[in-house]
């Protein structure tokens, strides 16, 4: 008798998929919008992460003790030193040995940026604690889930609008004088984003684990000869 050879599916290798993961999860703890996406194939791997958004940091640290922001289209300049440095980093795989850095980096000099347009516009300050909450609590979530091996869907990322079109929008505005109006409709879209889609996941989570301990409690308490009678009326019915 002649036997057709048995195909097996190879294992995939444990260090390949730890740093899969991990660049997985060091990706989206950056929280790229669309136009780091949209830029990502044609700037390629131009800049290392964690030197490029050191700069960053520090240049705009070094425009806030200098006292440079004042208003007008000079409000624009630590947008375009965050865009222009870190937006050539998110080609990059991140598995250097400090890339992990890269993303706390990143959100503190977002929030830096915010919170030093804000004080140079003069926008109220709890309106700018209110945004800082909502981007806050995105990234909470976000890394919270991919501990938990559940990923936030890839929509989420693009309708957040990404670090960079946030503060891209901001820096407009700030320059334009509109910030105060800008900042509270960027708000109030990103607070009831987030935590729609949060609530929303969460709860489908919920159910889905009840339903699946309600079945597994079921088949515990089944009986053998049940179970062989419900297989055997399965078959039947099929």
């Amino acid at each position: 008798m002649i036997t057709q050879p048995q195909t097996t599916t190879p294992l995939p290798d444990p260090d390949e998929e730890r740093r899969r993961v991990q660049t997985a999860r060091l990706l989206a703890y950056r929280d790229d919008g669309p136009l780091a996406t949209a830029l990502k194939g044609a700037l390629g791997r131009l800049l290392p992460p964690v030197p490029a958004t050191v700069v960053a940091l520090l240049a705009i640290v070094a425009l806030a003790v200098t006292g440079s922001l004042t208003d007008g289209p000079i409000l624009l300049v630590p947008v375009a030193v965050l865009l222009v440095l870190v937006l050539p980093t998110a080609g990059r795989d991140h598995l250097g040995r400090f890339d992990w850095l890269t993303p706390p980096l990143l959100r503190a000099a977002e929030f830096a940026t915010i919170i030093l347009l804000g004080l140079a516009a003069d926008t109220p300050k709890w309106l700018l604690f209110v945004l800082l909450y909502a981007i806050g609590y995105h990234t909470y979530d976000t890394v919270y889930r991919t501990r938990q091996g559940i990923w936030p869907p890839a929509w989420l990322y693009q309708a957040g609008l990404g670090w960079e079109v946030r503060l891209l929008i901001l820096g407009v505005g700030a320059a334009a004088g509109w910030l105060t109006p800008v900042a509270v409709v960027l708000t109030a879209y990103l607070l009831v984003l987030f935590a729609i889609e949060s609530i929303t996941s969460w709860v489908r989570l919920d159910k889905a684990s009840a339903s699946a301990q309600a079945q597994a409690e079921q088949d515990l308490e089944q009986s053998p000869e049940e179970a062989a009678e419900q297989v055997t009326g399965d078959a039947e019915q099929g």
